[in-house]
């Protein structure tokens, strides 16, 4: 039985959500995202960005936008390397109904299996409903970051989370003490 992992929605949960953003220089960090990251990744957690980028598949976009994108990200974050995995391939960059895009839990499960994680023991971190419902699908603990929750998603979100964080830290301490 593999290690948990700490599965992480990158758009309104790490980064403030630009439509389609591929211009590296309009990343900005949500807040509390870099503390929260840092104490994640020093007690050990790895951690895996699972995004649904449906403007590569609308043409809006392009995969190295979105990498170039990723790289400024991971920069203001900490470094090059603070992620176990961080390739579009737990981003569903194709088609916008593609079957890996969340709710669909299947980004989860692939980075699972490449990575011996056990989703039984792994966290689902972010602001939207069908986050939530891809943790909850893939067997994982989820968490509701209650930043930028889409109204009409609200109740939903927090019904099914196992967890609602009103901001990154109060997220980040449950997930360390859940541990």
């Amino acid at each position: 039985m593999g290690k948990g992992a700490v599965f992480l929605d990158r758009d309104d949960t790490l980064i403030e959500n630009v439509p389609y953003l591929g211009d590296p220089s309009l990343v900005k960090l949500m807040p509390g995202a870099v503390e929260a990251i840092q104490a994640l990744r020093h007690a050990g957690f790895p951690l895996v960005i699972v995004s649904n980028q449906s403007g590569v598949g609308r043409g809006l976009i392009t995969k190295e936008q979105v990498r170039s994108v990723d790289t400024k990200m991971e920069e203001l974050l900490g470094g090059q390397g603070i992620f176990t995995t961080y390739k579009h391939c737990y981003a569903a960059p194709g088609d916008p109904y593609d079957e890996h895009r969340k709710p669909s839990p299947l980004m989860l499960q692939e980075a699972a299996q490449t990575h011996g994680f056990d989703l039984l023991q792994s966290y689902m971190v972010g602001n939207r409903l069908t986050d939530i419902q891809a943790g909850h699908q893939a067997g994982c603990k989820t968490i509701l970051l209650h930043l930028r929750v889409p109204p009409d998603e609200e109740h939903e979100a927090i019904r099914l989370a196992s967890f609602t964080a009103k901001d990154w830290p109060t997220a980040c301490d449950w997930l360390l003490h859940s541990k």
